[in-house]
């Protein structure tokens, strides 16, 4: 299936809110990617901005709309697969655009910035608000997820986004980061695992 559009959730998980020192929001805050940012989790390499600050990880559960998608669905309907994805950030970049009260399309939608595993079968919510994700850096753990610790849940993701921007088949939608984001290094081993098990993994470079 054709992607056509990416959309992100910030600050979707309290801990990852106030590591950065920012306000827990009251309602989803949405920002896009555009496809080229696109990278696949497959074993290779890759290729981060130089020169530009500090590159951080943030390991995300990746819902995809289905192909018989229609406005309104419920998330049963909605989504046919996941996986689990990295949105990659220049942090520098985007302290200095909050302070400006610019868009963040500089520090998140660079190339490669959208890196995601293998896709899984979407069958029902219970299945991703019972699971766990971990991303593993250079064989330890950096960050450990727990879907039912979002501040707001998939269902309303859906709706909002849904009801603001509009929806169609083949759209991503990156649900938020829990805490334990932190910079990368050229040379680190990246392994996002769902459920103890491997879905994708990448070297920095």
């Amino acid at each position: 299936m054709e992607i056509r559009n990416i959309y992100c959730i910030g600050r979707n998980y309290r801990l990852h809110a106030l590591e950065l020192g920012n306000d827990v929001p009251t309602t989803p805050m949405v920002f896009t990617k555009p496809t080229h940012a696109l990278a696949a989790m497959n074993g290779g390499d890759i290729v981060i901005p130089k020169g530009r600050g500090e590159v951080h990880f943030e390991l995300e559960i990746v819902l995809r709309i289905s192909e018989r998608y229609t406005s309104g669905m419920d998330a049963e309907q909605a989504f046919d697969s996941f996986t689990l994805g990295l949105d990659l950030t220049l942090r520098d970049v985007q302290s200095k655009l909050k302070a400006k009260g610019h868009p963040w399309l500089a520090a998140k939608g660079f190339k490669q910035s959208a890196a995601i595993g293998a896709w899984l079968p979407f069958d029902n919510l219970e299945q991703i608000n019972s699971g766990e994700f971990t991303l593993i850096r250079n064989a330890e753990v950096a960050q450990l997820g727990h879907p039912n610790d979002m501040i707001f849940s998939i269902r309303e993701i859906l709706a909002f986004i849904d009801a603001e921007y509009g929806l169609g088949s083949g759209d991503l939608i990156y649900t938020g980061t829990p805490a334990g984001v932190a910079k990368l290094d050229e040379g680190d081993l990246l392994e996002a695992h769902w459920n103890g098990e491997m879905i994708g993994s990448c070297s920095i470079r």
